[in-house]
């Protein structure tokens, strides 16, 4: 006997697929027939749910940031606490890589560099802001962002030996003093 997916199980498993292809093989590459083998359903399926590749696309890149509430946390330990939240993040949930799939897409693809900065407009500067105000919020946004993806960059897709090999915590205490640096800057 056989069973049937529901409508929730066949589309987290095609956006499942559509991830890990986007990933592997960026938006180009990645084929509907492709993401619909993986997912073992037909590919009229992902055209029924998601109606095209790009709205599969965009579907694989919707990206929850999960921030904290950063207002009480202390100036002092705002830098740990975002580098120990990202890395919390990536290393938290495999199955939820849409984040590094944004990252790899974004290089080669305007509507998924479009995302990313969307994502960090609405989802990380709003959290400074929160903690910093919005006037220095608004200065230092961009900085930690691009420490953020750089560590995002060098660990989880280009993976450099000397980035791998570290601990969550050893990296919180390496890349700390640079946020500090960039989130006390006037």
């Amino acid at each position: 006997m056989t069973t049937r997916r529901t409508s929730d199980t066949t589309k987290t498993a095609i956006l499942r697929a559509a991830r890990e292809r986007f990933a592997a093989q960026g938006y180009e590459r990645t084929t509907i027939r492709a993401v619909a083998a993986d997912a073992e359903i037909d590919p009229s399926m992902v055209m029924r749910y998601f109606g095209s590749k790009e709205g599969l696309f965009d579907a694989a890149l919707a990206v929850d940031l999960r921030m904290p509430d950063l207002s009480a946390v202390p100036a002092a330990g705002l830098p740990a606490a975002l580098v120990r939240h990202f890395v919390d993040r990536w290393e938290g949930d495999p199955a939820d890589d849409a984040l590094l799939v944004l990252l790899r897409s974004a290089v080669t693809n305007e509507q998924a560099a479009a995302r990313m900065r969307a994502v960090f407009a609405t989802q990380v500067a709003p959290a400074l802001a929160a903690a910093l105000g919005p006037e220095r919020a608004e200065r230092v946004a961009g900085l930690v962002s691009a420490q953020l993806l750089g560590l995002a960059l060098a660990r989880y897709l280009l993976r450099l030996p000397g980035v791998t090999s570290l601990t969550p915590e050893e990296l919180v205490t390496g890349l700390a003093p640079a946020l500090a640096a960039t989130v006390s800057a006037p």
